[in-house]
């Protein structure tokens, strides 16, 4: 009986990931409030013991050895505690085996409740456990169902809720597909431990990247920036402090052999991967790419606090092109313009090509200003 109870268990803890010393004392703790339902009080200190020669747990009332009872429950005097163990002394803690034959209805049901709040409980706290250090990580997770627009996973026997925003957009989810997902956070919550898991975030291409690239893995490139349309196109800033290396060729490999499975795991999402630079000039028109880009004037190099919106505007730079390359620069929908601005933490604003130098000469003129010097000033601080 005993082994049955143990391999019962046993298969509990492994199916909800409980040690098993948590659900042993869940059982203890269950046992003794049905105990104190049918003989006794909550105030009494009771302790169960699940021996291996016993099909039955042993109940123990744990009463403190005195001279004169003043509480029942908690004491026993020196003359009744000497008839149960003959060499107690006054000062001592007695166990009384106080073991019933059966236990009533009420008793049981309320043992069984204790059981599966008890159960319940350590599950969460182990689930939160198990998840909390891993935030900001990629899991492996497997569609489990689908209602409606919501998608549930399932990631090491826990099923996740992935939530509409954090879907790629057109992606096509069935039971049993296995996808790599980004866990952000882990909150614990009224309803148990939370898992926020996301397809969309920037972070789930960056840790894609260092996965399939030992160079970022390793450090010896870095990737300073990314900006992603999540389904459709990412791009990504790398460099490298070593000469030696040319950072996009390591991360681009061989004919794509190393962004490809990139590419794949985010269903086919274009990711264009540029070299950053310390020149922001140049930077920016790298991240303008395919557009090719005539010149590049920075006229804000700070962020400034705009009065008007009542917060904080990105840096500002002036982009001029061909009108050839316009459509090119600013892509479908603006997507490839949106993309770079956030790549580079620019404002764009686009210009045709024979505009550059009528925008130099009213820029110089603006620099001459002091009142607008000022303005500009104030506004930056």
């Amino acid at each position: 009986m005993k082994a049955q109870f143990l391999a019962a268990l046993n298969q509990i803890c492994a199916e909800k990931n409980i040690p098993e010393d948590v659900a042993i004392q869940a059982v203890k703790t269950a046992i003794a409030t049905a105990w104190r339902k049918d003989y006794g009080n909550k105030e009494q200190e009771i302790e169960v013991v699940l021996r291996d020669d016993s099909d039955t747990p042993t109940i123990l009332l744990i009463k403190e050895v005195v001279d004169e009872v003043e509480n029942e429950n908690f004491e026993i005097s020196i003359k009744e505690a000497q008839k149960i163990k003959g060499d107690v002394e006054v000062g001592e803690e007695i166990k009384i085996d106080v073991t019933p034959l059966e236990f009533g209805r009420i008793a049981a049901q309320s043992a069984k409740q204790v059981i599966l709040q008890k159960l319940s409980e350590a599950e969460r706290s182990s689930l939160f456990q198990r998840f909390k250090d891993r935030e900001d990580q990629l899991l492996t997770a497997s569609v489990n169902r689908i209602e409606g627009s919501h998608v549930f996973l399932e990631i090491e026997k826990t099923t996740v809720l992935l939530h509409p925003k954090h879907q790629i957009p057109g992606e096509k989810y069935f039971p049993g597909k296995r996808m790599k997902v980004y866990l952000s956070r882990v909150e614990q919550t009224t309803r148990g431990p939370q898992l926020a898991v996301s397809r969309t975030s920037p972070r789930l291409v960056e840790l894609l990247m260092s996965q399939e690239i030992p160079e970022i893995e390793h450090g010896e490139v870095r990737i300073v920036s990314i900006s992603r349309d999540a389904g459709s196109r990412s791009k990504i800033a790398v460099t490298s402090d070593d000469s030696k290396i040319d950072p996009v060729g390591a991360c681009i490999g061989q004919k794509g052999a190393r962004i490809h499975p990139v590419m794949d795991e985010i269903g086919g999402e274009r990711v264009d991967v540029i070299e950053w630079d310390e020149d922001s000039t140049k930077f920016i028109a790298r991240a303008l790419q395919p557009a090719k880009i005539r010149n590049v004037v920075i006229v804000t190099a700070e962020e400034a606090y705009d009065p008007e919106v009542k917060r904080k505007v990105k840096k500002r730079a002036a982009v001029f092109v061909d009108e050839s390359e316009r459509a090119i620069a600013v892509g479908k929908q603006g997507q490839n313009v949106r993309l770079a601005s956030e790549l580079v933490k620019y404002e764009l604003d686009m210009y045709n090509a024979e505009e550059y130098e009528p925008f130099k000469e009213k820029l110089a003129q603006l620099g001459e200003d002091s009142d607008l010097i000022a303005e500009k000033e104030e506004d930056s601080e």
